[in-house]
């Protein structure tokens, strides 16, 4: 009887030790606080310590291959979603680093079709003020010349000589003709005043000296082209002329024609427009 008693009793320790461990585990599962949601980079809440189980708890030395395929597997999903939004991320920063750069350059051509801009409106603006000024400069020249319009000044002045009773031109006469309307061939604002003394008196003499200046006007006519209307002709006879303001009048003895050539500024604007219309068409875009 002493014999049996001695064998049931490690028999029965035995199979109480399976149950023993088991409650341990249950209790120190339920010791254990319960696991707060927090925030991680997949959005779920963290993985919960596996729970013991079995007599061996979590090391269990006759684990097979579905068991630990079982408890991995959580592990391996977490990690894999890690990767997946790893290179999510750097795909994102790499979009937003290359709309960076694009947004720079579009910024910095902008800028320098600003400054071109800038430099063709100041271009411009130099521009206008020259022109501004040419214009300031032209009208000035021709108020000018409008006021001294009808002001001529002497600049050449001749001297022809006639025989008593003759109102040919001779040799001499010609040539000082010749020489004076050289001078005024394709200019303008000038005029020819012809002025011609006879001597003797009365109508007589006007009709000489007459006769004389128109001699010399239709010379520079035919011969030399110049206009009719740019001529002045007047038969003074034996009136008395005057050398200067000191000495006394005299009267003309013999019969000559007096030629004087008179310009005013007419000439002087065209000369200085001719440049300014030049500078204006090479300025003007081709």
């Amino acid at each position: 009887m002493k014999n049996r008693i001695l064998i049931a009793l490690p028999l029965a320790a035995m199979l109480a030790l399976p149950a023993l461990a088991q409650t341990t585990s249950s209790a120190t599962t339920q010791a254990q606080p319960a696991a707060t949601s927090t925030d991680s980079a997949t959005g779920k809440a963290p993985l919960a310590p596996p729970s013991r189980e079995g007599f061996w708890g979590r090391i269990n030395p006759f684990a097979r291959k579905n068991y630990v395929k079982r408890q991995t597997e959580p592990i391996r999903d977490r990690v894999n979603e890690l990767d997946d939004l790893t290179a999510a991320n750097g795909k994102n920063i790499k979009d937003t680093d290359a709309r960076a750069q694009a947004g720079i350059k579009l910024a910095s051509d902008k800028a320098d079709v600003a400054d071109q801009h800038a430099v063709d409106a100041a271009n411009k603006a130099t521009a206008a003020q020259q022109t501004a000024q040419q214009a300031t400069t032209r009208i000035q020249t021709v108020e000018t010349v409008v006021n001294n319009i009808d002001q001529y000044k002497a600049s050449n002045q001749a001297e022809i000589r006639f025989r008593p009773g003759q109102t040919m031109l001779s040799k001499p006469a010609k040539d000082a003709l010749d020489e004076m309307a050289t001078t005024v061939k394709g200019q303008r604002g000038y005029i020819i005043e012809v002025q011609g003394f006879s001597s003797g008196k009365g109508q007589m003499a006007i009709e000489n000296s007459q006769k004389m200046a128109e001699s010399v006007v239709r010379y520079l006519v035919l011969n030399h082209e110049i206009p009719v209307y740019r001529i002045y002709l007047v038969g003074m006879g034996n009136a008395p002329v005057g050398t200067d303001e000191t000495a006394k009048t005299k009267r003309t003895s013999g019969g000559r024609v007096e030629i004087s050539l008179l310009k005013n500024d007419l000439e002087q604007l065209s000369s200085n427009a001719t440049p300014a219309m030049n500078m204006d068409q090479s300025q003007q875009p081709k």
